[in-house]
């Protein structure tokens, strides 16, 4: 397997880390209305579980309400009670017509507590992310995939950083130094590596865009 295969396959389990966070970010009631704060409520409809979006319409009429329009007037209570059940800290209110949902502002207590849940969600993530990055499968590959680069070296190698993560941040001349490797070995090994702190990197900033535009209420519920 060479580098860029590897590196591609990171990339789309690292992306994958990324998409989840996005998703669970937007799950996160955070004092403005949004459907997404209803994702993950599902409900009986013909005998299947189905999401409450796929048996009504939900709409967000103004900042602070959501109004639910069942297709069917007969999946009023069952939306009602799915909506009790999942214990989102929302009370529905049952017209006999649709079902509406009142966001309340924002108390001191809340903000602390989605302070807290973006810090648990972005723990979580780091934990996936880094994981991923520091893959004894990847790392192996990454090691074989330079020109030169046997079992023996790459062993003096990860002995003499002590680990990848010393070893992909060493300079050229700290590798050359260790006497371990052939200069040409050693320029091979310094240019995969700065292909696989690109990907890296490029992973880090698109985490970082969606970070940004949540500090301004966007993408919040």
């Amino acid at each position: 397997m060479d580098t860029n295969t590897i590196l591609n396959e990171a990339s789309e389990r690292m992306q994958k880390a990324i998409d989840h966070l996005e998703e669970e970010l937007l799950n996160i009631r955070a004092g403005k209305a949004s459907p997404n704060v209803l994702n993950g409520v599902m409900v009986e409809y013909y005998g299947s579980q189905s999401p409450v979006s796929g048996v009504a319409s939900v709409t967000v009429p103004d900042a602070k309400t959501i109004l639910i329009q069942p297709w069917d007037k007969n999946m009023l209570r069952p939306i009602e009670k799915a909506i009790i059940d999942s214990n989102i800290g929302l009370t529905p209110s049952n017209n006999g017509e649709q079902i509406r949902l009142s966001i309340p502002p924002l108390t001191e207590e809340r903000r602390k507590d989605l302070v807290k849940q973006v810090r648990d969600e972005a723990h979580r993530f780091a934990i996936t992310f880094h994981r991923e990055l520091r893959g004894k499968g990847m790392t192996a590959s990454i090691l074989d995939d330079v020109a030169g680069m046997g079992p023996v070296r790459k062993k003096a190698l990860l002995k003499h950083f002590k680990s990848f993560k010393n070893l992909k941040e060493a300079t050229l001349d700290e590798i050359k130094a260790a006497r371990v490797v052939p200069e040409e070995v050693a320029e091979e090994l310094v240019a995969v590596l700065a292909q696989y702190n690109g990907r890296k990197h490029e992973a880090e900033a698109r985490l970082n865009g969606p970070a940004e535009g949540r500090e301004d209420g966007r993408g919040s519920n």
